[in-house]
């Protein structure tokens, strides 16, 4: 039996479980508090994964005094967590720079700015409060690749862990300068124009969801000139007001706060602050996937190079580097594979359609605080509205579902056939099975721990989008009756 939902909006993709969840991948490990070991993210969990990481950078650096940067969101599990990971770092001998309540991109930079050997950011993205993470960086502050993923995983199921002798445990040192630097760094860009933002008398509201960035746009903002900030959730307790992705289902109370203060702009950032949605004067959503397609509209007229952007992002990215006579390079989906891809074709400009924009003389991260400052920077110089730079770009919709698959169905079969259907249109399979109908698309990326094919379709209009993901669900389902079950 073949169960199609058509429509779901992507953060039922990471549902707000009840149940203890202990989601273990080569990208990280990720889990709700609380539970038994191996059930949930317990504290056991915690110091076997950070030791098992901290074994494997040690061993990369080649010294017994490695350097390691952490950092955490505000989520109400961090200080836990924050001294699991220490201690275990220390019992590993590493020298621990702990940035305290820090942003990802903020702590991705720390690593290079402190010559570390690796670093963690105590974070769970934007799920929920239950929810806490071990993202894992190595020594140029990204995440680490999928090999070093699976020995993680390894060394952590085997427990072949090796600690530190007394007379060489390791040490820690607060540090809470990291924000500032960064923060110095965008403003030192001659892609960012103070004056020009300053002379535009910006009232922004900011909906901070009540993580670390409730302290850090603000203080950005004002650094950029910005004239009024109006404070939404900005209070760093950790209890999140709503629903913490920042999807528009979860912005209603931004766009209400943005038409009753007559502000310019709204500004929202996950708990983490490494993805970035915007909302314009009259309260409607500039969209998450257009971020990046403004940001790199300013990039790219400044930039030589190409934009590099995930096979899930929208064709408006396309649209606006032609206009620039530059190319958009796909990648699959992931931080690291974009990334690698922009160093390959040497982008300045790259990130996801998730709100997730990457400048390459900054750092390779998604990080939503450079995007403020080149999206302001942007409407400043072009001195128009925030509503009138959104109708100057090409109007995609993207319909995000998913399919559950009956349990033992050959999934990889099942998206074989649907690419053997569909060989004479223009398709790729670098990630999933991307096929293009013109300017329309549609994108199928089967899950690797469920029995799930998501898919993504894009067209000019929310309702043509809907109907090619709803045809080509149905052409999954005729050809599911076909497929054989994996054995």
């Amino acid at each position: 039996m073949l169960g199609i939902f058509v429509g779901l909006s992507a953060a039922l993709f990471w549902p707000e479980l009840t149940n203890m969840t202990l989601i273990r991948s080569i990208s990280g490990i990720r889990g709700t508090i609380g539970g038994a070991p191996g059930e949930g993210l317990s504290p056991l969990d915690v110091v076997r994964y950070t030791a098992a990481f901290g074994q494997l950078m040690k061993k990369a650096s080649g010294t017994k005094k490695p350097k390691a940067v952490i950092g955490r969101d505000a989520r109400l599990s961090g200080p836990m967590v924050t001294d699991l990971v220490r201690g275990t770092l220390v019992g590993l001998g590493f020298e621990v720079i702990d940035l305290g309540l820090a942003t990802t991109p903020t702590v991705e930079m720390a690593v290079v700015g402190e010559g570390a050997h690796a670093g963690i950011i105590l974070t769970a993205s934007h799920n929920p409060k239950q929810w806490n993470a071990l993202k894992l960086l190595n020594a140029k502050g990204e995440f680490i690749n999928a090999e070093q993923g699976a020995e993680v995983l390894r060394l952590a199921e085997s427990e072949a862990l090796e600690f530190a002798e007394v007379d060489e445990l390791g040490s820690v040192r607060t540090d809470d300068s990291w924000t500032k630097k960064h923060i110095d760094a965008i403003l030192a860009l001659d892609l960012v124009d103070v004056p020009a933002i300053k002379a535009r008398n910006f009232r922004v509201v900011v909906d901070a969801v009540n993580s670390v960035g409730g302290t850090v746009v603000p203080e950005l903002l004002k650094a950029l000139g910005v004239a009024e900030t109006v404070e939404l959730y900005c209070d760093p307790t950790g209890h999140f007001p709503h629903n913490p992705e920042p999807l528009p289902e979860h912005l209603k109370a931004l766009c209400d706060t943005v038409v009753k203060h007559k502000a310019d702009l709204g500004i929202a950032v996950d708990p983490d602050v490494d993805r970035l949605a915007l909302v314009s004067e009259d309260g409607s959503l500039f969209g998450e996937e257009y971020t990046l397609v403004a940001c790199a509209d300013h990039v790219l007229a400044n930039r030589p190079g190409d934009t590099v952007s995930n096979l899930s992002s929208t064709r408006a990215l396309d649209d606006v580097a032609e206009r620039h006579g530059r190319k958009r390079h796909a990648s699959a989906v992931g931080e690291v594979n974009v990334v690698e891809l922009m160093r390959k074709v040497n982008a300045p400009i790259g990130g996801e359609g998730n709100g997730g924009v990457i400048l390459s003389e900054l750092h390779y991260g998604r990080d939503a605080l450079v995007g403020i400052a080149i999206f302001l920077t942007l409407l400043a110089k072009k001195g128009l509205r925030t509503s009138e730079l959104r109708k100057s770009y090409p109007n995609y919709f993207i319909s995000k579902n998913k399919i559950e698959l009956s349990p033992g169905m050959d999934v990889q079969a099942l998206v074989d056939a649907m690419q053997e259907r569909h060989k004479a249109e223009k398709h790729s399979t670098l990630d999933g099975l991307r096929i293009e109908f013109g300017k329309e698309w549609v994108h199928l990326r089967k899950s690797n721990t469920e029995p799930i094919v998501r898919i993504y379709a894009e067209s000019d209009s929310a309702e043509k989008a809907d109907a090619l993901a709803r045809r080509i669900m149905g052409e999954m389902k005729e050809l599911a009756a076909a497929t054989p079950a994996t054995r």
